[in-house]
């Protein structure tokens, strides 16, 4: 039975990494389509990002009322209705409208991400907890990987005629709506195993679950490991171009090969973190993610370029490993609630970047990756106070 559950979540996680990604693709198109700054375009990631600051919470208390699964199904059907929302955008035109419908869009995605990560977490060992969701993480991997080719393909190769009016996104979301509808109907049809959660046994406060030791400085590096990983995604298309004389397609290629480092780094993740200490293994990778930014904005050409796309390998293990760092002592009752917690720090997706983007409008993308670069520090830093 936990077979079928963790083939189930992996296709889950598969499609929340496609949709997440495809912002990537959206920033720049949208900077084009509607000449817009990074500060304006980075609003895509803020909408999008945002959503899990205000309703994180909300989902888990959603989640212990009517369970895991069906918290995963009511995501899916919700994600699908921000696909659909994309096509009155693309009737109106109107910049607001795409936000919108992002912002349902990612909604949906929380109540995926606050069910799911928990639920794999705890659907076994402890002991195997990094490990295990470090392989679902990957197939989470293989959607980013996926999205830009698609995303290059569908959207961008569109960009000169749609900067006439943004034509490009309804079918593609159309798409996307109707695959995310058919994966809720059939994670209907299946049985999952019911884990314990607050509601069986006692409520609980989230002030008494962020006492839980070490869960608040794992929101702080979850606040800091996505916020970083989405600034450089967010303007990795345009930072390849402004280093290089690639188009937007081409580089758009090329951010798929950020995504596919990560991928492949959660792959190899699955032995590294069963055969040394998780926390050694993060603090390695945030410092090597370090060296691989600064080693990029301190060169040019190939050089820069495919240093920044390294680190997407580093980033590879980041979130598996400091999700269950943090709840490794929270009692099994609160580890839900501990989820929305740390769900709401992905609220760094969305600062981050309008930070990044605010920095490069006044002295470039160059300067401005220097952002991450600090946000990796903390990881380190995270890393080096927990040894297990």
């Amino acid at each position: 039975m936990y077979r079928h559950a963790l083939i189930a979540i992996t296709v889950l996680f598969f499609m929340m990494g496609f949709i997440t990604c495809l912002n990537d693709i959206l920033v720049p198109y949208m900077k084009a389509v509607f000449n817009l700054g990074y500060t304006q375009a980075s609003l895509v990631q803020f909408c999008f990002f945002g959503a899990y600051g205000l309703t994180s919470v909300p989902a888990s208390n959603f989640i212990e009322k009517v369970g895991y699964q069906k918290g995963m199904v009511f995501g899916f059907i919700l994600a699908a209705l921000g696909c659909f929302l994309f096509f009155p955008a693309v009737s109106f035109n109107k910049y607001e409208l795409f936000l919108a419908a992002l912002f349902v869009l990612a909604v949906g995605i929380v109540l995926l991400q606050v069910a799911a990560n928990p639920y794999v977490s705890i659907l076994g060992s402890k002991e195997s907890a990094s490990s295990r969701l470090t392989m679902v993480q990957a197939f989470n991997s293989l959607g980013t990987f996926i999205a830009p080719f698609f995303g290059s393909y569908y959207i961008l190769s569109k960009l000169a005629e749609s900067k006439k009016g943004p034509i490009a996104l309804g079918y593609p979301y159309l798409f996307i709506a109707f695959t995310l509808v058919i994966v809720a109907l059939l994670l209907m049809k299946m049985t999952f195993p019911e884990l314990t959660t607050a509601k069986d046994t006692e409520k609980t406060s989230l002030k008494e679950v962020l006492r839980s030791p070490g869960l608040f400085m794992g929101m702080l590096g979850i606040f800091m490991y996505v916020g970083a990983e989405v600034a450089l995604g967010t303007f990795l298309v345009n930072y390849i171009m402004d280093r290089s004389s690639m188009q937007e397609t081409a580089a758009a290629n090329m951010v798929a090969i950020y995504w596919g480092g990560a991928m492949v780094g959660r792959f190899l993740g699955i032995y590294t973190l069963k055969k040394f200490l998780p926390s050694k293994v993060l603090t390695f990778h945030a410092l090597l993610a370090i060296a691989l930014i600064l080693i990029s904005i301190n060169s040019y050409g190939s050089t820069a370029i495919y240093s920044m796309i390294l680190v997407g390998v580093c980033n590879s293990i980041m979130f598996p490993t400091i999700f269950t760092l943090s709840i490794s002592k929270v009692k099994d009752r609160h580890v839900h609630k501990a989820s929305g917690l740390l769900g709401t720090a992905i609220l760094g997706g969305a600062f981050m970047p309008v930070i990044t983007g605010n920095i490069a409008d006044q002295v470039g993308l160059r300067i401005a990756f220097l952002i991450p670069a600090l946000c990796y520090g903390y990881i380190a830093f995270f890393g080096n106070r927990h040894k297990v």
